[in-house]
């Protein structure tokens, strides 16, 4: 288990002690929760919300506790309280369901006023997080490096750690909502997840013979499946064990001579390709390296050549109000990520490039269900997660974590997307 994860638990379980933040934390929650159908129960029997007895229950286990921290820091107060156990999911209650109301009117929960001081209030992130060279290498390490046998436990054969792409839901944005988060899952996880990599694979036209870059190797998966038609590739990574686990799936797929997989930063690549794919990599970029990034795609790309990026996408105005902010997903999931919104993309690639977007397959609520059959999982499999060195506090994070996500895509506040980018 990583130290770095492990030693922040010294500090999450000191409360902080903010009495006015407290109460005004409380004098914003309550009034939001009226408006959402949830119940909020506290020990003394009272409740919140505007949910009836059927609506998803948050129970505030210690609200002393849950307020300070509220108030301390509401975007990671939130979930550390969670992570503490401050509040949890009432009985019956799915931790996804009980979040997607809160996801679903995420920017209107504080009122108007207050939001103008999101610029004051907003921690910035920290200067040891951002993605130069060497700090791409530590952020990816703190998530990445954790376990190949932690992720090995959640996902499928395939060891693919993105959205799948299910035969049975569209591939265009959804109508606002939730209902749908219940669905059935109706299609295994391995051929859903088989099916997103040819659809990259495809948008960028790989076949026999192409050259291919892949810029974030995660397990292999892409690279043996591209190799499989044919294709010569060439995969980067800067995760030490992904890349270990990588060339021995690599070795036992028969496809060594047809993949060159190195330990590298992606800006240190050189070369010709008649083909770039990259799978949700671009939110571990950093706003500031969008430009050397998508340069360095145009620079690499042979003549007539397409690249294929899957990218997790929020809205521009969501965006423009969270870009300078410093999250829970930021401080203990991914250190240095930044979601990018499809206009933000479009600017960069304008400003820095000789490439636009030429087709886009939208798979947002294919990563909810991808989410929660992780969590499901996750959550089957805990007793052989804690064997390989975490603790409970570590569930608790993991769970908030993927049902934070899922209820983001659910709701439509995230979305997930292929994203073909050509020459004009």
């Amino acid at each position: 288990m990583s130290e770095t994860v492990a030693n922040q638990w010294a500090s999450l379980y000191r409360s902080p002690q903010t009495p006015f933040k407290a109460r005004m934390a409380r004098w914003i929650l309550r009034p939001a929760v009226e408006r959402i159908d949830v119940r909020l129960t506290f020990p003394d029997g009272s409740t919140w919300g505007a949910g009836g007895p059927d609506a998803p229950e948050m129970r505030i286990v210690r609200p002393k506790a849950f307020f300070n921290r509220l108030g301390a820091d509401t975007k990671i107060g939130f979930g550390e309280a969670y992570m503490a156990g401050d509040w949890t999911a009432g009985e019956g209650t799915d931790l996804a369901e009980l979040l997607a109301p809160f996801a679903a009117r995420l920017t209107t929960l504080v009122p108007p006023s207050l939001q103008k001081l999101r610029g004051i209030v907003d921690e910035r992130l920290p200067h040891a997080e951002r993605n130069t060279v060497e700090g791409s290498r530590s952020n990816i390490e703190r998530h990445y490096d954790l376990s190949n046998e932690m992720f090995a436990e959640f996902l499928d054969e395939t060891l693919t750690y993105s959205s799948a792409w299910y035969a049975d839901l569209p591939t265009t944005a959804g109508a606002p909502g939730v209902p749908w988060l219940r669905e059935p899952t109706t299609e295994d996880l391995r051929d859903a997840q088989l099916r997103k990599i040819d659809g990259v694979l495809d948008q960028a036209r790989v076949t026999r013979g192409s050259r291919v870059l892949e810029i974030g190797s995660g397990w292999g998966t892409l690279a043996i499946r591209a190799a499989e038609r044919g294709a010569h590739v060439t995969t980067v990574t800067i995760s030490q064990e992904q890349a270990v686990l990588a060339q021995e799936r690599i070795d036992a797929a028969g496809v060594t001579d047809l993949v060159d997989l190195r330990l590298q930063d992606y800006r240190e690549v050189e070369g010709e390709f008649d083909a770039i794919v990259s799978v949700e990599m671009i939110e571990a970029v950093g706003e500031e390296y969008w430009p050397t990034y998508f340069a360095k795609i145009d620079s690499l790309l042979a003549p007539g050549g397409a690249v294929s990026i899957q990218a997790i996408l929020m809205a521009d105005h969501r965006y423009k109000a969270t870009r300078n902010s410093y999250g829970w997903i930021q401080k203990y999931i991914f250190p240095g990520g930044l979601i990018p919104s499809p206009e933000a993309i479009d600017r960069t690639l304008a400003q820095h490039t000789t490439l636009s977007v030429t087709e886009t397959r939208q798979l947002g609520r294919h990563y909810a269900r991808t989410l929660r059959e992780w969590r499901e999982r996750f959550d089957a499999r805990w007793p052989q997660v804690a064997a390989h060195g975490f603790d409970e506090t570590f569930r608790r994070m993991w769970d908030f974590y993927l049902a934070y996500c899922e209820a983001g895509f659910g709701v439509g506040y995230l979305d997930v997307a292929q994203i073909r980018m050509e020459r004009g």
